[in-house]
């Protein structure tokens, strides 16, 4: 019988258990370091942290995993298909660094105020929300008139540079237990090789990492685990409920300050559920666009008011944990695991007992799992348009790291000089503008790349000049928005479609001539 069409949709199946623990390790990754940003870098009160912050998302991470559950289950039943997968939820992890360190630490140097930094976090995650449910009325339009190519390429960007190169230093740092998961990752989920008893790879992979790291410390030849931290964590222990409050009105009052970042990210968000719905459709599961976004959106501004200013998004991995054999279980599990976690206060107990480098290689699978489906699921000669809307997101990664340098040195690129950087063959200007909203600069260069290797030339032009706009108002190749952000990369979008406008005749007609 042809598992696809196979009965009744079944709630769990045993590929559950590997998207599952793939999943949750992502999620659970990603709640211990956005925990770790707001203690460390904003000072947040522990009781800020774990008595607010967590538990929203223990309410506001959950029932975006049920309601996914529930939109494959109403899909799975509607084409009598079992294999269908949840989309992955989580915390949108750009948003994670960007809310912190552009929008609350600003705040909290300014005013040494850690609870009015909060509030204005609060804030911006919740117009963030009000921006991504706007997405609901044209997001469908937009995406059926964007190549495949440039949706996947961005993404692609998106989880080689932002989630996989990170997690693969950090491996590095200590190969002796990230090569032993990495393989098992590797073994199990791309080669498809049946662990002993069935064992799901994710689970095997971070309980043998786990093993080795603390044989390591038990014999003292290493101390990546600490028996301190664990006993530690346990301070953190209890029941915490969501409690709704007011203060994200006072956020709202200086408002004006957090639009020039709420926006284009807001849009970044709108764009990335766009393309994660192409991912999903290309792996074999069509879901409706507006509901994707409207359960983001509705997520964004839910958690915002009960205290969290993380905005959760629909994640990167679909097909990943497809290929692993997830359905819709493990979006569910996933789901009452995470508020678990949240509500109880377990995220410093977790990253004290399982040795971070042994949760990596899952975020580098998956990374290699979007950046391969951007080629295999786009035609072979959208290739190139596929690579060049991967590399501003590349941009922005390394103009992310420079800055961080700089900063470390007590420096910056402005202080240093652009005629510095240039003397250490650093071209910082051109990555910092090449680099600046990222995931909307990929998909309309992969677009215009796509449009003018199938020699429609005339809509490639339209893509330029619409490049022109965003770029002359700062949503794309600019740090902020306003007026002529970047007036001459708007210009030379302009250029690029007006060559697009005079090649498209000789363009339709060298078509014609193609057997």
């Amino acid at each position: 019988m042809n598992q696809s069409t196979s009965g009744a949709v079944r709630w769990w199946v045993p590929g559950d258990w590997n998207g599952f623990f793939g999943l949750f390790t992502n999620v659970v990754l990603n709640v211990i370091v956005l925990t770790g940003l707001c203690l460390g870098v904003v000072k947040l009160p522990d009781d800020l942290v774990f008595g607010r912050i967590l538990p929203a998302l223990g309410i506001a991470l959950p029932l975006g995993n049920l309601y996914y559950a529930y939109l494959a289950y109403k899909l799975a039943k509607s084409t009598g298909r079992s294999d269908v997968t949840a989309m992955p939820y989580g915390p949108s992890v750009p948003h994670m660094f960007i809310v912190v360190f552009v929008i609350m630490l600003p705040v909290y140097l300014k005013t040494n105020d850690p609870i009015l930094a909060w509030q204005a976090g609060l804030a911006w995650s919740f117009i963030i929300g009000v921006i991504v449910l706007a997405g609901v009325f044209f997001g469908p339009w937009i995406r059926a008139h964007t190549p495949r190519a440039a949706m996947l390429g961005t993404l692609a960007g998106i989880s080689i540079a932002f989630i996989s190169l990170r997690p693969a230093f950090q491996m590095w740092e200590v190969p002796w237990i990230a090569f032993i998961s990495l393989g098992i990752v590797l073994i199990s989920w791309t080669a498809n090789v049946r662990l002993p008893g069935g064992l799901p790879g994710g689970l095997v992979a971070v309980i043998v990492g786990m093993v080795v790291g603390w044989a390591a410390y038990l014999f003292g030849w290493s101390d990546v685990m600490k028996a301190g931290e664990v006993s530690a964590s346990f301070s953190q222990f209890g029941l915490h409920l969501p409690i709704p409050g007011n203060e994200i009105w006072n956020g709202l009052a200086n408002v004006a300050p957090l639009l020039v970042t709420a926006i284009p990210l807001g849009i970044y968000n709108f764009t990335e559920a766009m393309n994660n719905v192409e991912s999903a459709s290309a792996a074999g599961d069509s879901y409706d666009l507006r509901k994707i976004l409207a359960a983001d959106g509705i997520g964004a501004i839910a958690g915002s008011i009960l205290g969290s200013p993380f905005p959760p998004a629909v994640y990167i991995g679909h097909p990943g944990w497809k290929a692993v054999g997830g359905r819709i279980g493990y979006s569910l599990a996933t789901g009452v695991v995470i508020a678990l976690v949240c509500f109880l206060g377990l995220t410093a107990l977790l990253l004290a007992v399982v040795p971070l480098v042994a949760i990596l290689p899952i975020l580098l699978y998956i990374g290699l799992v979007i950046g391969a489906q951007a080629f295999q699921a786009s035609p072979t000669n959208h290739a190139p348009a596929v690579v060049l809307a991967i590399i501003p997101n590349v941009a922005a990664w390394g103009h992310l790291q420079v800055d961080s340098a700089l900063n470390a040195a007590g420096t910056s690129a402005a202080q240093l000089g652009m005629g510095k950087l240039a003397g250490s063959g650093l071209v910082y200007h051109g990555m910092e503008l090449l680099g600046g909203g990222a995931v909307l600069a990929g998909l309309v260069l992969g677009a215009i790349a796509a449009f003018i290797i199938d020699r429609r030339l005339a809509v490639a032009a339209w893509w330029s000049f619409a490049g022109a706009v965003l770029a002359f108002f700062g949503f794309i190749h600019g740090g902020q928005l306003g007026w002529a952000v970047s007036p001459t990369v708007a210009l030379g979008y302009v250029f690029l479609g007006a060559i697009c406008l005079a090649f498209s005749g000789q363009g339709a007609k060298g078509e014609a001539r193609t057997p």
